[in-house]
């Protein structure tokens, strides 16, 4: 009989700490996955925008393209489960003198949850960015480029 009270005594307080760890440990896992798929989904928005605006600048910075305006829409989901996401954009000059390279990096954050991610898009020296804010809850969701008459291109969330 003394044996079953140690055996008692020793798998009791096991199966009471599995009652509370389980839970713990699922609820972590699944907070940490679910944090993970919506990294992956706003990265995809991010690099969808990205190829957007490179593809926009490319068919803008051809000689035989005059000077004007275009706006592009973009086709990005509103909400990515059920939370909207806001960006922005910073231009920076990559290599020396005026034929440096310029990188715009874009920031996506969601509304609400402290989730972001970044992408980065080369464009030529002649590129100018507009400091503006991207919202994908927004009517109408684009990016506005204009080329001048001196060929430089420049470029804002509509």
């Amino acid at each position: 009989m003394p044996q079953v009270t140690v055996e008692y005594m020793i798998m009791v307080p096991i199966l009471i700490a599995q009652i509370f760890l389980f839970p713990f440990a699922a609820t972590i896992i699944m907070n940490t996955w679910v944090d993970s798929r919506r990294t992956l989904s706003l990265q995809e928005a991010a690099s969808s925008m990205s190829s957007s605006m490179q593809q926009l600048y490319s068919s803008l910075n051809h000689d035989t393209i005059s000077a004007g305006a275009v706006r592009s829409s973009l086709v990005l989901p509103r909400y990515i489960e059920d939370y909207p996401y806001a960006g922005n954009a910073t231009l920076r000059t990559v290599g020396s003198g005026v034929d440096g390279s310029r990188v715009l990096e874009i920031t996506l954050k969601y509304v609400g949850v402290s989730i972001s991610t970044t992408a980065l898009v080369t464009f030529g020296a002649n590129l100018e960015w507009k400091n503006s804010t991207f919202l994908s809850n927004s009517t109408s969701p684009s990016i506005i480029a204009e080329k001048f008459v001196n060929g430089t291109i420049q470029m804002v969330f509509g």
